[in-house]
């Protein structure tokens, strides 16, 4: 089993910043090679946001990129996600999720597709305002 639980969300104006943290734990926690943030709007599907192998490559989608960096700190079993530039359409549910999976390619887009992964945590409300 792997347990992810996340925090950092909040309520920020347009143009800020924050901070998602995701702890990892369970007994297959270190089993688990891809680590992803995914966001989810009440009348939308859930998207991918970024994502991490653990050996090191990043996937960030199109709609982050150059705003959201995700990173990932074996010593304390922790996923972050860095948000910047903060706009109203990132007003989301933020989750993270856990997979074991084969190598990827740097332009696969399977870690960012939310069947790609297993375990999910439970969310953090960001809220952003204009």
């Amino acid at each position: 089993q792997v347990h992810l639980l996340e925090s950092g969300g909040g309520s920020v104006q347009a143009g800020g910043s924050l901070r998602l943290s995701c702890a990892v734990s369970g007994g297959d926690a270190s089993m688990m090679n891809l680590l992803g943030w995914f966001r989810q709007d009440p009348e939308k599907a859930r998207e991918g946001g970024a994502s991490i192998l653990t050996v090191g490559r990043t996937y960030v989608a199109d709609s982050v990129k150059g705003r959201f960096t995700i990173s990932h700190d074996f010593s304390k079993s922790t996923l972050y996600l860095q948000m910047n530039s903060l706009i109203p359409e990132d007003t989301a549910t933020y989750y993270c999720a856990a997979a074991r999976t084969h190598d990827m390619a740097p332009n696969s887009d399977s870690p960012l597709r939310p069947s790609t992964y297993t375990y999910w945590g439970h969310g953090t409300q960001v809220t952003v305002s204009s």
